[in-house]
Parts: structure tokens; sequence; C-alpha cells
């Protein structure tokens, strides 16, 4: 089920919000517990109900490795058993995002290297299955390290299946969330956490389907039909992507945080400006803020860890490394390995910048990491190396530079040219220089503007949603 569609706006969302504060209203605790575990699974279920056991099962095994975990440490004993417990945890939830991402992907390259001709298993991405999976190898790291005693099975199901998180993230921690599940204040329902989450969601449904859909067109115009691509036509294509990328992401987390928030329930911050940042350090400060968490956590601290000696140089290596994951981990295709290994190496000159101390202005030092994540985002956006080669020799010029028609390959109709400058100008303002959703939620007060301003958003919104308009990050 998608957040922008009418049955989630008018019917799922009201029907669950109404049924669990009715059970908490009557001191049904457990049973709007359950009821929001049943609602999520049945939120994942209306996609494909195929992939509900992979969700079901996974959430099981992980559920008792953890307390097989937890057993161990009571009893004080069985430290080398509770370890193996713990890797043969850590190897299923890996294994499983493994098989199903990555076999046809790994099968794909025996046979071009080999030239064998092995069969593709041609598998379909389990929804979800990157956000839930790291979550829950988070989990058992901290159940490890004795940091989570969680014992009842239907508080960790809502950990994992918890709806407003549960497809494209934020990656949430266990002790984030389920406090705020045990809190009595939060179980009744509270107008200010209503009022700001249905603003937050407005916003957020504004961002998907007036501005990242209305980029979508023009950046798969310009990627996946257009033969050649012009100077500008090159550029508005790979500026079109970057905004709808973005959009399209901090839209989808807007609306959950402002669906959790109308639960009373509070998840992490996953987009600070972005592209406000002058430097490739602070852009993964800001942009997926939970996933740059999580890979410097449990993939970046465990590589230097394991170095005989932390030097300069060897932390320089783990970011590489842990950058280099992080492109794979968005999907199976080398272009998301390269996308991970640029951002891997522009981190590392970023910190040797700084070591040296060489300064840059402002202004320069934006625009320089502006355009090298723009240009990144023409390699995480293509399907096919020729669709780089199409974009990144246009932005350079190599494809002729025309100004009669200048965005004759991705547009339909003499309009549009004007259209897409207004959208590109309007959502880099916004990018650049408005307020951030953070900042929005903080200034929040139930005046006139706001009164005005939220139901004109999603009344907007409402009219501009289409049969299907999937969200990006679904896809890895």
């Amino acid at each position: 089920m998608l957040f922008n569609s009418h049955v989630f706006i008018f019917a799922f969302l009201p029907i669950v919000l109404i049924g669990y504060f009715l059970l908490n209203h009557a001191r049904l605790i457990l049973a709007g517990k359950v009821w929001l575990v049943c609602a999520s699974l049945f939120f994942y279920s209306w996609w494909n109900i195929v992939y509900l056991p992979i969700l079901v099962s996974s959430i099981l095994f992980n559920y008792i490795i953890a307390n097989k975990i937890l057993e161990y440490d009571k009893q004080h004993k069985n430290i080398i058993a509770k370890k193996l417990i713990f890797i043969v945890g850590i190897v299923f939830n890996i294994g499983l995002l493994a098989y199903f991402k990555y076999m046809d992907f790994f099968i794909d390259n025996v046979n071009f290297v080999f030239g064998t001709k092995f069969d593709l298993l041609n598998l379909a991405l389990p929804l979800a299955i990157s956000f839930f999976t790291l979550q829950q190898i988070a989990f058992l790291v901290d159940v490890y390290e004795g940091l989570i005693k969680e014992r009842r099975f239907i508080d960790y199901a809502l950990f994992v299946s918890f709806f407003p998180k549960l497809i494209a993230g934020p990656i949430v921690y266990h002790k984030e969330m389920m406090p705020q599940f045990k809190s009595l204040h939060n179980k009744l329902f509270n107008p200010k956490n209503f009022s700001i989450g249905l603003f937050v969601f407005s916003i957020g449904l504004f961002k998907k389907v007036v501005i990242a859909d209305s980029f979508a067109v023009w950046a798969s115009r310009g990627f996946d039909i257009a033969q050649t691509l012009n100077f500008l036509a090159a550029w508005a294509t790979s500026l079109s992507y970057t905004f709808q990328l973005y959009f399209d992401f901090s839209g989808y987390t807007d609306m959950a945080i402002g669906i959790a928030l109308m639960f009373n329930i509070k998840i992490p911050i996953n987009f600070n400006s972005p592209y406000k940042a002058t430097n490739i350090i602070n852009f993964w400060q800001r942009w997926h803020i939970t996933l740059s968490r999580f890979i410097t956590s449990y993939i970046y601290t465990p590589i230097i860890k394991s170095m005989p000696r932390i030097t300069f140089t060897n932390s320089m290596i783990a970011t590489f490394l842990a950058m280099f994951i992080a492109g794979l981990w968005h999907g199976a295709a080398w272009t998301f390995v390269l996308f991970g290994a640029m951002h891997g190496i522009a981190l590392i000159i970023n910190h040797y910048w700084r070591r040296l101390k060489f300064k840059m202005s402002k202004f320069l030092a934006w625009f320089v990491t502006f355009n090298f994540v723009n240009i990144s985002f023409v390699v995480f956006r293509a399907t096919e190396w020729e669709d780089v080669i199409k974009v990144l020799k246009g932005m350079f010029g190599f494809s002729g530079i025309e100004f009669e028609q200048p965005f004759f390959a991705i547009i339909e109709f003499p309009r549009e040219s004007l259209d897409i400058v207004v959208m590109i100008l309007c959502c880099g303002a916004i990018a650049f220089i408005a307020k951030n959703t953070i900042e929005l939620m903080q200034a929040f007060k139930p005046n006139l503007l706001y009164l005005v301003a939220q139901p004109v958003l999603l009344v907007i919104s409402v009219l501009y949603l289409s049969t299907f308009s999937e969200f990006l990050y679904f896809n890895f």
C-alpha cells in the first residue's frame, strides 16, 4: 500500500488510528499493539501477499536468535555458544538479503567472466527487505552487546513491522522507538502531535506527488527514451533526477515521520537539507542520516577495529570499504558499486583536504559539492552504462550545445521548456535556501498560517494523486 494513495489516506490510516486509540482508551494495551502489528502486516501484504511469509519468517527467526542470546547472558556462561548463535543470526540476515538481492547479479557476472551459461533465478526483490534486514541486524548486535533485553514477541514484531517506517525507513533502533510505546502518556490521542503529524505528512505528500513525480517524467525521458542529449537537455535531465530523488525520498520520510507522530511516536529525522552541504562529509551527515549512522556503527567501526592499528590511512581504507558496501546495498548493479566508490574516494579527498587545512570559499565549496553529487546521481540512476555516457557527454558539451530547441530531447510540448526551468529554479530555492521539515516542525504553531497551509498542501496533493506512483527507494 502506498502513502500516496486514496485508499491509504481516506481508509487505512483513519481506521488504524481510530482503532488504536479506542483500544488504548479502553485500557486494552496489548490489544492495541496487536492491532498495530496486524495493520502493519496487512499494509505490507497489500503490495504483494507473496512477500508476507518472508517478512514474518525473518521476524520469527530473529526473535528466536535474540532470545537465545539473552538466555546465555542470563546464565553468564556458554560465551562461545552465545557468539555462535549471534553469528548464525547475522549470517542468516545477510544471506537472506544476498540471496534475493544479489544472486542473479552474481550468476550473471560468473557467466560473463567464465563464459558459463548458468540460468538466472529471476528472483523478485521482496519489498523492504533491505530496510527490515538492516534494522534487525542492528537489533541483534545491540542484544549481543547487552544493550537490549526485549523478551516479548509482540513488542519485537511491532518494532520491526510498524508500518510508517517499514517499507523505506528511516532505519530505526529499538531504543529509539519501543520505550515510546511503553509510555502510558503516548497511549492517549494527542491533538498537538496529530496536528504536527498531519502537517508534516502533507508536506511529504506534496513533495512526492507534485514535485518528485513532475521531475520523474523529464528524468525518465532523458535517461530512458532520448537517444542523444545536448548540453542543456543533459543538465535538465540530471538535475531533474537529482531533485526527483531528493523530493521523492525525503517526501516519503516526511510522511513516515508525520504518520508515526499521529500515533505519538517520534522516529528519526532522515534528511537535513543535504543540498546545502559544503563538502561531501557534511553531505552524508545530512543525506539519508539513518543509513549513514548504520554504516558508521555497523560497517565502518567493525572494519577499523579489525585492523592492527588505528591510523589515518587505515581509517581512510575503512571509509572507502564502507562506502563501497553502501553503494552495493542500494542495488545489484555495477553502477551502484561505482556510485559507492565515487563517494568513498570523495570522502577520502575531503578528509585529506581537512588534514592539510586547505581553504575554499563557502559558495565554491557548495558549488563543487552539489555538482559532484549531481554527477554521481547520474551513475546512480542509469540502468545501462550507455545511459551514463549519454548524459555525461551531454553535460560536458560533447554532444553539442544548441539553444534554439534546448530541451528537444526530453520535452513533448513547447511549453515544457519553461516548465522545466521554473521547476528547477523553484525547487533549487527550496532545497538550497528554504527551511527544511525539521525547522518547520520546530516552528509549528496552531495559528492561521499553518491552519491554511496544511489543508492547501493536502488538497493540492490529493488532486495530483495518480493511479500508481512508486517511491524510488522501494527498488533498493
